[in-house]
């Protein structure tokens, strides 16, 4: 088990801000970023517990940014791991919980390459996640639904020439995205004010 304080502090960066699915924030914010990860990466884990979070109360909070969460699978050695874990995410999704998952595997990652991730790795998990029901999660992980949009996600990776983690794609809402190369909090804040202005 994690230390309480971290529980709250995930609890405390996603409070009250609305999740659908794999994504984060209003769903009328004039900008998306598109945030590929896979959830073994120790360079994803790096960006989303520190850069995410002040990304997520300067933006985010604010309804400026909405962010979406894709799988890319690059540091998961096993396809039908990296498949579990991603639908995992995904069925904690069906609840609103997605990011609830997301950060706190983030926060409990192990050596990449041990195989820590099992099926009760991922149980445990699910059952730090505050007002998600277990028995719903479990049933969802079932649904071919969403393991076909991580091979969409894949998909999408591929055709905008992305092969590493974290990657991102950003643009306003509901338009054309570019690939955006950032890794500090001041680049996304440029790129995100520049979108802003358009």
């Amino acid at each position: 088990m994690r230390p309480m304080e971290q529980d709250d502090g995930i609890g405390a960066l996603l409070a009250d801000i609305p999740q659908s699915a794999n994504a984060l924030g209003q769903p009328a914010a004039p900008v998306t970023l598109e945030y590929f990860g896979d959830l073994e990466c120790p360079f994803c884990k790096e960006f989303s517990l520190g850069v995410l979070p002040s990304i997520i109360q300067r933006w985010v909070r604010s309804g400026k940014l909405r962010i979406e969460y894709h799988a890319l699978q690059t540091a998961t050695r096993e396809p039908e791991v990296f498949i579990a874990q991603q639908v995992a995410a995904l069925a904690a999704g069906r609840q609103a919980r997605a990011w609830h998952f997301i950060e706190t595997f983030y926060a409990e990652q192990g050596e990449e390459g041990s195989g820590y991730v099992t099926d009760a790795y991922l149980h445990g998990i699910a059952a730090q996640i505050p007002g998600l029901d277990l028995e719903q999660w479990a049933s969802d992980r079932d649904d071919p639904e969403l393991a076909r949009e991580i091979t969409s996600d894949e998909q999408a990776a591929e055709n905008a020439g992305l092969n590493g983690t974290p990657s991102f794609l950003i643009g306003a809402s509901g338009g054309a995205m570019t690939t955006l190369s950032a890794t500090d909090p001041n680049s996304f804040d440029a790129a995100i004010e520049a979108r802003l202005q358009t």
